[in-house]
């Protein structure tokens, strides 16, 4: 794989990340440098790891893990989605701005997932792993940084229905993984 192929695999996989991102910059009242550095550190570590763990489990589970990879992706997204539209349908909004682990974990898991697909095709096409994980997570990084930053300026004057829109872009995300997996898994 070629490093021009490197990066447009990177961009592809981050894009999730990005939506994801400008969704969490939504719920946050005012984005501080230390929610663009959670956001990119959560996010651009989750799609640098997760291609390592499906490189490092390809002989043994890359055919369970492509088989189902849009499954986990669709729920996860959902999940999120349903409950940022019930946010935005409440009366009196208190903002999740939370960056904690139990906050953070799903949305990095839901925006990575076919990150660990991918790692699998790595270990099949001998990409060197290494390059291809840092490239992947420094330009998830960049994205999710960005993303927030988005979503938080355009949810200033808007929040009850961005939300209800990046709720309901969420869902359709899942739905496209969800389609999306079940031709490939048709197809193979």
């Amino acid at each position: 794989m070629s490093f021009i192929e490197l990066l447009l695999c990177a961009f592809g996989l981050s894009m999730d990340a990005f939506a994801i991102a400008i969704c969490k910059g939504l719920s946050v009242g005012k984005v501080k440098t230390e929610h663009i550095i959670s956001v990119g550190i959560w996010f651009g570590g989750a799609q640098a790891i997760m291609p390592l763990i499906g490189f490092l489990l390809a002989t043994t589970f890359a055919d369970y893990v492509k088989q189902f990879d849009h499954w986990i992706a669709f729920i996860l997204l959902v999940i999120i989605g349903v409950g940022m539209i019930k946010e935005s349908r409440e009366e009196t909004q208190e903002l999740n701005d939370s960056f904690s682990f139990k906050v953070m974990l799903p949305l990095a898991l839901a925006g990575s997932i076919d990150a660990l697909a991918t790692g699998a095709a790595f270990a099949f096409e001998d990409v060197k792993i290494i390059p291809a994980v840092i490239t992947i997570g420094i330009a998830t990084f960049i994205f999710s940084a960005i993303g927030i930053i988005i979503g938080n300026r355009f949810g200033e004057k808007y929040r009850s229905s961005a939300e209800l829109v990046g709720g309901i872009v969420l869902i359709l995300l899942g739905a496209k993984t969800l389609i999306s997996g079940l031709a490939e898994v048709g197809m193979g």
